[in-house]
């Protein structure tokens, strides 16, 4: 479990895309108390520590990850979003991040509004259906607050400090994002599928107490 807290922005130093796909980063934040095993969330998506050097850690991508993530995409020098697992006891500061990815997305547009820097990222509708105003959503694992919902895509706007602290404002239109929708919305749609008229007969009401 992840906050969407970007801890540090990391370098790629080697993605191999033959046989288990290792990725390779250099960081200094997140190796902080790191063992092989442990979750780091990197650009959202939570991935085991497989081996760790005095300067950087390696994980290994499934082919399942390359699919629905932009890791794949990565190349040597790019810069990635980081977050250590979520300890007991530590301050939310964000929301519930599970690191599990539901697609990409791409930045449309990337605008100043006064201090704020607002992007607007477009999304299929299997995510935006998901989305709300002033609901949270995580982009590439940074928790972001949506702004304005368009039938496309959404908005998201950039306090300053956010800004310096992850990768989304040095994104071109075109550049592609990791998306996590709030996990919330996915449980409500779960939780009530079951009462569609196809599961719902006489005998379920009667063993139920309600005929």
């Amino acid at each position: 479990m992840f906050t969407g807290i970007v801890e540090e922005v990391g370098v790629v130093e080697r993605l191999d895309q033959s046989g288990r796909t290792p990725l390779t980063i250099r960081c200094t934040t997140v190796r902080e108390g790191a063992r092989v095993g442990d979750s780091i969330a990197v650009n959202g998506v939570c991935l085991t520590v497989a081996e760790l050097t005095d300067h950087s850690f390696r994980v290994d991508v499934q082919p399942v990850t390359l699919r629905l993530s932009n890791l794949g995409r990565l190349r040597t020098g790019d810069p990635v979003n980081m977050e250590r697992s979520l300890g007991a006891g530590q301050r939310m500061g964000g929301h519930y991040v599970q690191g599990h990815v539901d697609g990409v997305g791409r930045v449309i547009s990337v605008g100043g509004e006064g201090a704020s820097v607002l992007i607007r990222i477009g999304a299929p509708p299997a995510l935006l259906r998901y989305v709300v105003e002033r609901g949270f959503v995580a982009v590439d694992g940074a928790s972001l607050t949506v702004v304005r919902l368009h039938p496309d895509g959404f908005d998201v706007s950039l306090v300053y400090h956010t800004q310096q602290e992850i990768t989304l404002p040095s994104k071109r239109p075109g550049a592609s994002v990791n998306i996590e929708n709030d996990v919330f919305g996915k449980y409500v749609e779960r939780l009530a599928s079951p009462m569609s008229a196809e599961a719902i007969s006489l005998e379920s009401l009667r063993s139920a107490g309600f005929a």
